[in-house]
């Protein structure tokens, strides 16, 4: 049997991992995450300077030559001297322009510990990994995730038609989505009961099928039960303006960002194919 899907699912279909680039892309890049990239002139005492740095907490500092940035320091090669002798020149790969979209800022992120920021043909700003727990990205994390979990209600609508949803899930699961119907209907919000299913239940509900599985790409049902798992936590963190890092690392939290990008795509494709090629459960 192959769902229909409805016109009240038909309002969401414009949301999609492509939307949230374009959002993004046009409105939100690096220049409102980094932080002005603070410069001392070349002449400055080392040792003073370091002292200067760590009391501020500082890891690098600018060079500045005739009012324009030319190099940086880094406060832990800063021994005794002036700081010329330890200034280092800015690297293609360090550098990025502030117009980039933060989405293309993660994985560059994930290999170096910072970039610093040109504007204008001037270096002005720096973004480090600290930078990453703003509100800018908290909004584009936030944004995928919030996808992902609309993405997968729409698969297994797909896969599961009028309610046989419910033999695959634990009572209490139904009871918790059936308590929230009432509530909404209480307050005349009520629509399907589908639609009170939390992430956890969307999860299992994926998982209870080895083709949903293999066709989001999730390897195998123990890697996507690690990885929605993961996916949801993040969502928790965000939801209540939790460290992002907290039990985690930058690496892993940019890993899981690009990972749900992919997997919004390709829940997308199933998506696009279902009316010709996907039977229910």
């Amino acid at each position: 049997m192959i769902h229909e899907i409805t016109g009240h699912e038909m309002k969401h279909l414009k949301s999609s991992s492509a939307d949230l680039r374009d959002l993004f892309k046009d409105s939100i890049t690096v220049k409102y995450l980094a932080e002005p990239l603070k410069a001392v002139p070349a002449c400055e005492d080392a040792a003073k300077l370091r002292s200067w740095m760590e009391a501020r907490d500082f890891d690098v500092l600018g060079i500045e030559e005739n009012g324009t940035v030319c190099g940086y320091v880094e406060r832990s090669h800063l021994i005794a001297g002036k700081c010329s002798d330890y200034q280092q020149i800015f690297h293609p790969s360090q550098l990025i322009a502030a117009a980039t979209p933060l989405m293309e800022l993660l994985p560059l992120l994930r290999e170096k510990p910072r970039l610093f920021v040109l504007e204008s043909n001037r270096i002005n700003g720096i973004v480090t990994c600290g930078d990453l727990q703003k509100a800018p990205v908290r909004m584009l994390l936030f944004g995928l995730v919030t996808l992902l979990e609309m993405n997968l209600l729409r698969i297994v609508r797909i896969y599961f038609p009028q309610d046989s949803w419910q033999k695959f899930l634990k009572g209490d699961r139904i009871l918790a989505a059936k308590h929230l119907w009432e509530l909404g209907r209480s307050r005349n919000e009520a629509i399907d009961l589908i639609d009170y299913l939390q992430f956890c239940d969307k999860r299992d509900l994926i998982l209870t099928s080895a083709e949903i599985v293999d066709r989001l790409g999730l390897k195998s049902k123990r890697y996507g039960e690690r990885f929605l798992k993961s996916a949801e936590a993040l969502r928790n963190k965000l939801a209540h303006a939790q460290d992002l890092i907290n039990g985690s690392s930058w690496p892993e939290v940019i890993f899981l960002a690009q990972e749900i990008e992919a997997l919004l795509q390709r829940c997308e494709e199933i998506e696009m194919a279902a009316p010709n090629e996907v039977e229910s459960i």
